[in-house]
Formats: structure tokens, C-alpha cells, sequence
């Protein structure tokens, strides 16, 4: 039997690394950590701490002993203060309620991932442990990860794992979805499609999907099943780390990932110090901490800002990591923490609560239209990404977050984006230079047709091209004077903008629809044998209906989407490629 161990931890898993570094760092005398397999989960962690390992020892025995309890491996037998089970138990997965196609077995994955994910888009789902070191496996693998946790309490993950999670976003290696997961997956060309439970995230495609949800049957870690287990045991020496349902035999505790090592030490070694957490209030206050929260989750810099007026502004920001390659009309998110200053002075509920969080939201990419030298842009060799966006007021009881804050940003200052650019609105339908191709949208709703535009243009589309924007005065156009010029540069492009609130005729979108007016000014007439109409903006505007099987049940506010249909025009949805796509905008 070896000497004495104050700390045994089984599993090199996060949740077995972090807590092992926490007893460390907390001033635990000997701490060992005994690994099954022949790695653990973050290699460079157990020279970082000195962390005392033993691999290929799984633990077969555990009973009574005379300072608290004696493992057995294969290897040795250790005699130990305390034990902190934390392996992954195999245990079937379940299936999601929804059911997936079965066209789709290749690509669906319950409890395995991958062969060989290098440069697959992989979409995990998933609240726990697992799914976090899942993540970061495919990721390191070179995959382009999305990890969808659903509505998900953060401090149930270990430290560790949290941390995991915010350096695979800082270095743009994975997109999480921290409050949203998929509600029904079709296949779409032979690939998943995801649609998710927050209608604020489109649907989305990926190569792979992997399951890593809770257990049909919880797994048996003690027993004849797994660890050979003696009665006797006293309460509060043996741990077992586990998020989900399950039982455990007398004298072992259940605990969350996330509280394992501040139980630990308040049952075994009360008289280390408790971890230290400032209060809210404090810490809003302190610029160390704000310095820290920003370094921790700032990945990019705002390179160019400029205001069209106090509310309306056009951006570029600058990755720290990662490219910024995108198809024209993709997305990106950005965002800025709550304890950034806001610029409205409105007040948020439950502030103290998330003041250390990050505000994500999803803005489509602009463009700058014309490079330094008076040529069409080539956005895919720009090293920054631009962005139209216009300032959210309060209203009531909704208090925007984010643009309250960029509004006192600056050339210069740190923002968080995300490492996946995405999005099915592109130019993919327009396969016909010949082809007449109609941009509908509302304020800034126009950001994507800006930069599909100049594609179509760069690419040598000869067939009529229009956008349309409506805002509510003039100077909410925050690009007008790049359409002038091309308008005044290629003879097929038109460019129409709309407004609500001057002085004469007020027009909408629809109005253009109803009145004929693109064959009125333009010559371009609504025919959908020949024509392809993208549609982004205000979710009225658009006006995409219900569907009741084959049959559209539209809003009581006809949208243009009725309009076109009206007219013979087919809207994209699942299964269906049409002539009219869209982008809701909010």
C-alpha cells in the first residue's frame, strides 16, 4: 500500500482536472490524480500544476480505511483522506424527442463523434460535462464547432469547463449557443438542418450532429457494473461527479461538476480557505476587474467607426484570431459585457446578477462597397469585417443591452465576435447573370444586400439589379452616396430609397409592390421565371406566413411575402428552394 494520499481523484475528465487543481491551488498536501486511459483531457494542464498522475490505473475496488478510504487499481492500492469520483461511465444516450430522418444514420452520432472531423461543421448538443470536452476534442481536431447547451445554468460546469468554453470562443475555435438547442432537424441535400428553440437563430446546416444529452438509463459507477464497492464507508469521503439523475450506494455524495471541490473542502479540509468571490457590487466598481473580464473575453478590435448620426453607425472590426472569410449576406455575432458603461443611462433588471457576462447578438456583414482606391471591394481580402447597426432605444420593460454600450465605443476599443461566420441568405440561388435580382429591406436590414450587391457587380451579373430600403428620414441612409455611385458606374443597377417620416408620400416596401413601381422607374418588372428577390428587415415588412402542411396562413399586416406569392413567386422554406429568401432582422 502507498503512503497516505490527502486527495484521490478518479478521472482525467475537466471535471476531474479541476477539481484536482482547485485542491492544489486551495493548499491540499498530496493530491493524486489516476487516469483509466492514456491521457487527459487538457494535456498541458498536469505540468502547468505539477500535477501528480498515474495513467492506465483505473479504479476496480473502493473500501474503508483507516484515515478515510483505500483504492484499489490494477497497479496499486492507495490509502487516501478523501475520493473524488469523476469518470465518464458509459450509459446509452437518448434519442431526442423530435426523432431524426433515418436518411440521416451516417450523420447522426449519440456517444461517438467523428472519425475524422477536420474542416466538417459539427453541431453538439449537449448541457453537460461530456459535451464540453466533445467540443474542444472536435475542435482541436480542426472542425468548426457549435455547441449548443439549451437554457443551461453555467456554474453547474466545472471550472474548468467554463473556462474551456470562454477560450474556445476568444480564440473563434467554437460558436456556443448558450441559451438555445435544436427543436427538429430535417435532412436538407443529404445534410442535417437544425431549427432551434429561439426563433432569433436560423436554421442552420451542418455535416454532423452529436448527441451528448442525458443517459436513457443513468450510469452505474459502484457495483457490479463498475467499481467494486464495500459497505462501510463513511459519509462524506467519496464523491461522485455527476450532473444527471442517478444512485449512489450509502456513504457517497452526488455533486455537480461545478460545486465539487467546494464541497469537498467543506466536508474534509474546512480549514483551507474558501475560494474568494468579490461581491457584485465591488466589483463593478474595480477597473482591475473590468481590465480582466475584457482580457478573459475580447477577441477583436475595432478598427474604424463611424457615426452617419447618434444613433446610426457603421463599423469594421478586426479579429484577433481566425479569418474572416464569408460569402456575402452571412452573419457574425459581436458582443460587449454587462459591465460595459451604457450610453442611455436605462436601467437593467437584475444587472448584479450577469454583470460579469457577455451580451452576444448576431449582426449581418456589411460592406464598404468601394476600397481606398475607388475600386469594388474585395471583401474576401479585408482582414476586418463591417457592420451596419443602429441604436436600440428602451421601450417599456424592454432594455436593450448591447448597442447601449457600442454606442460609446471608439476606434481602438475591444470587442468580443465569434468564430463562426454563418448563414444560408447568400447569392447561392442567383445562378444566371442574365437574371433580374430585387434587395428588399428596411434601415439596416440593407447590410447584406450591400455586400451581395457589390458581388454581383464585381462578378460581371449584366442583369437588372435593384435595392430597395425604406427608413423612416434621410438620414438614416447610411450608404446612399456609395448607390449613387453605382448607380452612376453600372447602367443595371438601381438603387430606391424609401422614407416614412418626411415631408410628401409615404411609401413602404409593399407600396412598391402594389404600385409597380420598379417597372414604373427601372423597367424591372416582377416576373418570377427570371427574377430572385431577397428580403431582410423588419419581421412586418416581410411578412412570412404559418404553414398549415402545403397552405400558407399569412399575418392580419400583409407582408411582402403575400405580395410575390400573389404574383406566382415561390418562398424558400424547408424542403422548398424558391425565388424569395429572406433574413429576419429582429
Amino acid at each position: 500500500m502507498s503512503d497516505r494520499i490527502d486527495l484521490i481523484v478518479s478521472g482525467g475528465t475537466l471535471a476531474g482536472l479541476s477539481t484536482a487543481i482547485q485542491a492544489k491551488e486551495a493548499g491540499v498536501g498530496r493530491v493524486l490524480l489516476l487516469e483509466a486511459g492514456e491521457g487527459v483531457a487538457v494535456p498541458e494542464l498536469v505540468g502547468h500544476h505539477a500535477l501528480e498522475v498515474r495513467f492506465q490505473e483505473k479504479v476496480e475496488a473502493v473500501a474503508p480505511g483507516p484515515a478515510g478510504v483505500v483504492v484499489t487499481t490494477r497497479a496499486a492500492i492507495y490509502q487516501g483522506g478523501a475520493l473524488v469520483v469523476a469518470d465518464h461511465f458509459n450509459a446509452p444516450f437518448a434519442r431526442p424527442s423530435y426523432g431524426v430522418p433515418a436518411g440521416l444514420a451516417g450523420r447522426i452520432h449519440f456517444g461517438t463523434v467523428p472519425r475524422d472531423p477536420r474542416d466538417l461543421d459539427v453541431l453538439v448538443v449537449g448541457a453537460n460535462e461530456l459535451a464540453v470536452e466533445w467540443s474542444l476534442q472536435l475542435a482541436n481536431a480542426g472542425a468548426g464547432v457549435v455547441l449548443a447547451l439549451g437554457s443551461h445554468e453555467f456554474d453547474r460546469l466545472s471550472r474548468l469547463s467554463r473556462r474551456v468554453l470562454l477560450r474556445l470562443e476568444a480564440e473563434r475555435k467554437a460558436t456556443v449557443f448558450w441559451h438555445t438547442k435544436p427543436d427538429s432537424v430535417v435532412e436538407f441535400d443529404g445534410l442535417p438542418m437544425a431549427s432551434f428553440d429561439d426563433r432569433r437563430t436560423p436554421d442552420l446546416q451542418f455535416d454532423h450532429i452529436v448527441y451528448v444529452t442525458e443517459p436513457a438509463a443513468p450510469p452505474q459507477p459502484f457495483g457490479t457494473s463498475g467499481i467494486d464497492w464495500e459497505p462501510g464507508i463513511a459519509e462524506g469521503v467519496v464523491w461522485w461527479v455527476w450532473d444527471g439523475p442517478g444512485e449512489v450506494p450509502v456513504g457517497v455524495r452526488q455533486v455537480l461538476p461545478g460545486k465539487a471541490w467546494a464541497e469537498v473542502r467543506a466536508a474534509r479540509f474546512p480549514t483551507l480557505p474558501a475560494p474568494y468571490h468579490p461581491p457584485r457590487d465591488w466589483r463593478r466598481e474595480d477597473g482591475q476587474a473590468i481590465e480582466a473580464l475584457r482580457a478573459e473575453h475580447y477577441n477583436a478590435t475595432i478598427a474604424y467607426f463611424d457615426r452617419a448620426h447618434s444613433d446610426l453607425w457603421v463599423f469594421r472590426v478586426q479579429p484577433d484570431h481566425g479569418d474572416t472569410f464569408h460569402l456575402p449576406g452571412q452573419y457574425a455575432s459581436l458582443g460587449l459585457g454587462y459591465w460595459e458603461p451604457r450610453g442611455d443611462g436605462a436601467m437593467e433588471p437584475d444587472l448584479a446578477d450577469k454583470w460579469d457576462r457577455l451580451i452576444r447578438r448576431s449582426y449581418s456583414i456589411s460592406s464598404p462597397i468601394f476600397d481606398r482606391h475607388g475600386y469594388l471591394i474585395d471583401a474576401q481580402r479585408s482582414d476586418q469585417l463591417e457592420f451596419y447597426v443602429v441604436m436600440v432605444p428602451a421601450a417599456g420593460d424592454r432594455v436593450p443591452a448591447l448597442t447601449p454600450r457600442l454606442a460609446l465605443k471608439n476606434p481602438g476599443d475591444r470587442i468580443y465576435m465569434g468564430p463562426k461566420v454563418a448563414g444560408r441568405y447568400t447569392l447561392s440561388p442567383v445562378t444566371d447573370p442574365g437574371s433580374q435580382v430585387v434587395f428588399l429591406s428596411t434601415g439596416t436590414g440593407e447590410a447584406p444586400h450591400n455586400s451581395m450587391a457589390v458581388e454581383l457587380l464585381r462578378k460581371g451579373h449584366y442583369g437588372p439589379i435593384v435595392s430597395v430600403v425604406s427608413v423612416r428620414y434621410a438620414s438614416d441612409l447610411g450608404y446612399i452616396d456609395f448607390h449613387r455611385q453605382l448607380e452612376e458606374r453600372f447602367h443595371n443597377y438601381h438603387y430606391l430609397p424609401l422614407t416614412t417620416r418626411e415631408p410628401g408620400p409615404k411609401l413602404y416596401v409593399q407600396d412598391v409592390i402594389r404600385r409597380d413601381l420598379l417597372v414604373e422607374q427601372f423597367g424591372v418588372d416582377l416576373d418570377p421565371t427570371h427574377t430572385q428577390v431577397f428580403l431582410c428587415g423588419n419581421p412586418a415588412m416581410i411578412g412570412l406566413p404559418e404553414w398549415a402542411e402545403d397552405r400558407p396562413v399569412f399575418p392580419e399586416r400583409q407582408g411582402v411575402a403575400e405580395l410575390l406569392m400573389e404574383r406566382r413567386f415561390t418562398l424558400d422554406r424547408r424542403g422548398v428552394r424558391g425565388n424569395v429568401h429572406y433574413e429576419e432582422y429582429w
